[in-house]
């Protein structure tokens, strides 16, 4: 097994005032050769917005685009005649940009920070019809188990959001003390495992909030939380 440690402090960092943006990958200004992407996976942006703050009207094609709020209320617009619409914590949103479409992204709320992941995974095909997905997933159903948030669309797993990759987007919550194998769908994939919050171990390397492990070249690992955890798995194609 293989792995590349990424410290929460070692990721790229933009102060906008109204957006406090962290980039595990090169994205925008922030540019390091060592971390362009992590397979087919090119952007893990962890942002916070400030209230009636938002991204304007802008353009994405041949991007897979999966939203994740983590606290606040996402409000989402797209050319695809969805209008306004409140994406919210526990809830998860994808977006094929196939193509090409617009779309904005604010908070929602006059006085509350909104807090969300961004991910960016690189489709297996090109210029496909653009679409979009949304999705609430109970907390109950990461208690101490795995829950699969989004899969390929060639897939046939149910209850999960699709995208046009062979990818797998999972979280799980472990109460102190537990320990939980992930099994990798093939050994050509590997997973990048983000920590929402807590502290856990993986392959004897100790993980805090917002650290992270990329991990290759084995079929399954083993984490274990050294405190009530949660961890977000985003396995892909590496080659």
């Amino acid at each position: 097994m293989k792995t590349i440690i990424h410290k929460a402090e070692s990721r790229g960092f933009a102060n906008h005032g109204w957006l406090q943006a962290n980039h595990s990958f090169s994205f925008a200004n922030y540019f390091d050769k060592d971390k362009i992407q992590f397979g087919a996976l090119r952007v893990l942006n962890d942002d916070i917005i400030a209230p009636k703050m938002g991204f304007g009207t802008h353009p994405h094609d041949n991007m897979e685009i999966i939203t994740i709020p983590l606290t606040g209320e996402l409000k989402h617009k797209d050319s695809m005649h969805n209008q306004w619409q409140s994406v919210l914590p526990g809830e998860v949103q994808v977006m094929s940009a196939g193509t090409g479409l617009q779309h904005s992204e604010i908070n929602g709320s006059v006085d509350t920070h909104l807090s969300l992941f961004q991910i960016w995974v690189i489709p297996n095909k090109q210029n496909v019809e653009p679409r979009y997905g949304q999705k609430a997933f109970n907390a109950e159903g990461r208690k101490n188990k795995l829950q699969t948030l989004v899969t390929s669309i060639d897939d046939n797993h149910e209850g999960s959001l699709k995208v046009h990759q062979d990818a797998v987007i999972s979280r799980i919550d472990l109460d102190k003390g537990k320990t939980f194998e992930y099994q990798l769908k093939t050994k050509n994939h590997g997973v990048y495992v983000m920590t929402v919050f807590g502290k856990s171990t993986i392959d004897n390397h100790t993980l805090e909030s917002r650290d992270a492990i990329g991990i290759t070249d084995t079929d399954r690992f083993k984490v274990t939380s050294i405190d009530d955890s949660g961890l977000l798995f985003i396995e892909v194609p590496m080659r």
